[in-house]
């Protein structure tokens, strides 16, 4: 089983940590994983997005067009992406900063109040986690515990004091993403 990924927000809200992680994690796993990030000039600020394909076998191309799942972080990201998801594919939406509302009946729309799940664990810029997890409630391509560990061993040094609250927000997020009606 393939299942591609599309993580996309602006820079500096943690959208190619975020992938990151799942990379890390399928890897650990035993999967067949690739990554490739892409973000705008102006980094901090400017587009970020990145793409993950994660395999039981060997990956033929790293490039996606229409993902089986995209977790929109921001406005532009949604508008973009929605109509892109593969036919019963998932839009996992950052609520919080995202009013606009799925039009296409023909996928899944998970809308998560990210942000708000984020700051209520200490710290908004975890908000990536949150939406993270509430992914893996729906679509459980990878074992939390491998995600959870991927976190405690990928996360940087200088951020390793957030550890706690990044796997409180990831567990929140998933809870959330499993009780939100379908």
């Amino acid at each position: 089983m393939e299942t591609s990924i599309i993580i996309s927000g602006f820079g500096g809200q943690g959208a190619l940590f975020a992938g990151q992680v799942l990379a890390y994690a399928a890897m650990d796993s035993g999967r067949h994983v690739t990554w490739i990030p892409s973000y705008g000039p102006e980094m901090r600020g400017g587009t970020a997005h990145c793409t993950v394909i994660i395999s039981d076998s060997p990956i033929g191309a790293p490039l996606v067009d229409r993902p089986d799942i995209a977790i929109v972080l921001n406005g532009p990201s949604f508008e973009k992406y929605e109509p892109l998801v593969l036919p019963a594919g998932l839009l996992v939406v950052n609520s919080s900063i995202i009013d606009a509302h799925a039009t296409r009946l023909d996928i899944e729309t998970l809308y998560v109040d990210a942000n708000d799940i984020a700051e209520g664990m200490g710290s908004g810029k975890m908000m990536n986690m949150a939406m993270i997890g509430a992914m893996m409630a729906r679509r459980p391509v990878l074992p939390m515990d491998a995600l959870e560990r991927a976190l405690a061993d990928h996360l940087p040094q200088s951020k390793a004091h957030l550890l706690r609250g990044n796997l409180q927000t990831l567990r929140r997020g998933y809870a959330v993403g499993d009780t939100i009606a379908a």
